[in-house]
């Protein structure tokens, strides 16, 4: 069990209200106006911003509660992935009943592949519209940290927005972790706006360039409704990103390669359109070879700003970035906090319903990409599931980004358990994101540009550049014989083979035949 953790001091500039200083009370004691079953909104995306104090006071309720033989447990609701303070904390605890909409704690991972916590998988941009709409229920409390509360009353946002200001507005009780971790010049960098509505009363966002501000920088409040404040001075927890392997940089130089062939041929600027980045250190890695890239000043609309991202702004490359939270390795987050007043007027942090939007990715036109488990013959991806059933993470922002994307990007390794795992299989054993979703896919073998091709035409492409060579005799094989006993010849398939390299991976340890 969790020690309790006493609250520190906390500077009169981070609560500069009164009302809200005389609500200050200890994390234990906020922890207890959270009962059993109660549905809880949470701040964090990408372990940032996420509250630290509160959950873990919380799950030490709920192991006492447990060893009394009460049951105690809660649904949760976040931005994305938290961190170990709050979902694993509350997984320890055997605290959580339902999760949604991302998760990457690796516990809550297995409890959810054990069955014993629901997980509702969805588009990130959907999740407020959704929690709008009330079919998931009502949202008792709202647990989000914020970086200060201003004389006014309205409160600065903290590293990441999330789904915060939504909790914020549908919660019936809201209590507030205040972080004096968070830099100071946090205030000035967020853009909440508030002009989101249900149908049929929407109107058309007005963001058009990605340095936009169509908010303000703060979140407002009802403070009637706050019943708790705690001080906290916590670092946000992020893992470090790995330095890139040799499969990693051959998947960043083909990917850079594409993109001045691109340019080459008049269909993206110079200065590319603006780019998305998921989270990991493919990613990160095709973020750190735009360094040495002909192509800027770049601009970026994204859900997470990380490593890679913040070097391009630091050298200029990258002039501005808009996300809804950072992702940043130890030492890249103590260089932004060091460095904050630099960065304010070149980062925007959005609420996700706003970063994730479909509209507005395909009207900025953004260059989606994202990192994939398989891809099949024909193009579809599979970004969630192992071996068909079991979740990795979820499908977080990537779909938002996908379907909508000027051009969207898929990418991974093309093996993977020591080369037990073809990236590139028959037929993918969960589907995320259709063929007519995925225009690239690229692998450390290679790129296939799959755009404008028919699914035949998209085979031969992949099998030809992305398919590492220990298993691509065995798909050309598996291709052959599909083109001439399919039951259909559009997208052959051999149906009782289709998903024999997963099951062979069950049986065996390896999707290899023979």
């Amino acid at each position: 069990m969790n020690a309790p953790v006493s609250s520190p001091s906390v500077s009169p500039a981070r609560i500069a209200h009164p009302d809200y200083r005389a609500k200050l009370m200890s994390a234990d004691d906020a922890a207890s106006l959270i009962g059993p079953g109660a549905v809880v909104g949470m701040s964090g995306f990408t372990g940032a911003g996420y509250p630290k104090a509160v959950p873990q006071a919380l799950a030490r309720r709920m192991e006492a509660a447990h060893a009394a033989g009460n049951p105690y447990a809660i649904k949760v609701w976040t931005g994305a992935s938290t961190g170990p303070e709050l979902d694993g904390a509350l997984a320890r605890a055997k605290g959580i009943d339902f999760r949604l909409p991302y998760n990457s704690d690796p516990l809550v991972r297995e409890q959810i592949n054990a069955g014993t916590v629901q997980y509702f998988d969805m588009h990130l941009s959907q999740v407020a519209p959704v929690a709008w709409q009330g079919f998931l229920g009502p949202l008792d409390v709202a647990l989000v940290e914020v970086s200060a509360i201003l004389p006014d009353g309205s409160v600065v946002p903290s590293s990441s927005v999330g789904n915060n200001k939504t909790w914020l507005d549908r919660a019936g009780k809201i209590i507030l972790e205040v972080n004096s971790w968070q830099h100071e010049a946090l205030h000035g960098m967020h853009d909440i706006y508030y002009g989101t509505a249900l149908p049929p009363h929407r109107r058309p966002i007005p963001l058009v360039h990605p340095n936009d501000r169509i908010g303000q920088p703060t979140f407002r409040i009802d403070p009637a409704k706050v019943v708790a404040v705690v001080a906290t001075d916590t670092p946000d927890r992020n893992a470090p990103f790995k330095a890139p392997d040799d499969a990693a940089r051959a998947i960043a130089g083909h990917l850079l390669q594409f993109f001045g062939h691109e340019v080459k041929m008049g269909r993206l600027p110079a200065s590319l359109l603006p780019i998305q980045s998921g989270v990991g250190n493919i990613a990160n890695a095709v973020l750190n070879g735009l360094m040495d890239s002909p192509f800027e000043p770049m601009t970026a609309y994204t859900e997470v700003l990380q490593d890679g991202m913040l070097d391009l702004l630091a050298a200029g490359k990258l002039a501005m970035a808009s996300a809804t939270a950072f992702s940043l390795s130890p030492d890249a987050a103590e260089a932004l906090n060091g460095e904050m007043h630099r960065y304010r007027d070149r980062i925007v942090l959005r609420p996700q319903e706003i970063s994730n939007h479909p509209e507005l990715v395909r009207r900025l036109g953004c260059l989606a990409m994202n990192g994939m488990i398989e891809a099949d013959l024909y193009g579809n991806v599979n970004s969630t599931h192992l071996m068909g059933s079991r979740i990795q993470n979820g499908i977080g922002g990537s779909g938002d980004f996908a379907r909508n994307a000027y051009i969207s990007i898929f990418m991974a390794p093309s093996l993977a358990k020591g080369g037990a795992i073809s990236t590139i299989v028959p037929q993918v054993s969960h589907v995320d994101h259709i063929d007519q979703d995925v225009q690239v896919i690229v692998t450390d073998q290679g790129l296939a540009d799959l755009r404008g091709l028919s699914p035949k035409q998209r085979a031969e492409q992949v099998i030809a550049n992305c398919v590492h060579p220990t298993y691509r005799d065995q798909l050309s094989d598996y291709y052959a014989r599909a083109l001439r006993d399919s039951y259909g010849k559009h997208s052959p398939s051999l149906l009782d083979e289709a998903l024999s390299w997963h099951q062979r991976f069950v049986q065996t340890g390896t999707m290899r035949a023979g």
